[in-house]
């Protein structure tokens, strides 16, 4: 399994264990996972929640009046390494 769905795994897996479900989605250059966060979270869960998320490559939080609270957090894919950096259009 690539380090990046491990990471985001483990992420989940933790912010799950303060009660948080939580989506993990797949994408071409990173791996996102998604938690919807109740306003009755006490300090510690939030503590934990933050330890969480400070594994991802970056993350928020958006807030709206409609849809509540959605904690996002997002590991990057490894960028593939080739032979032909420059691609054909950057022939000598």
């Amino acid at each position: 399994m690539p380090a990046s769905r491990v990471s985001a795994a483990t992420i989940a897996a933790r912010l799950s264990a303060v009660g948080l479900p939580t989506r993990v989605e797949e994408y071409a250059r990173f791996t996102s996972v998604e938690a919807d966060v109740p306003e009755s979270l006490s300090t510690e869960s939030w503590r934990e929640v933050l330890e969480a998320v400070a594994e991802a490559d970056r993350f928020g939080l958006l807030a709206s009046c409609q849809n509540g609270r959605t904690l996002r957090a997002v590991v990057d894919k490894p960028v593939p390494t080739t032979g032909d950096v420059g691609g054909p259009s950057h022939q000598r």
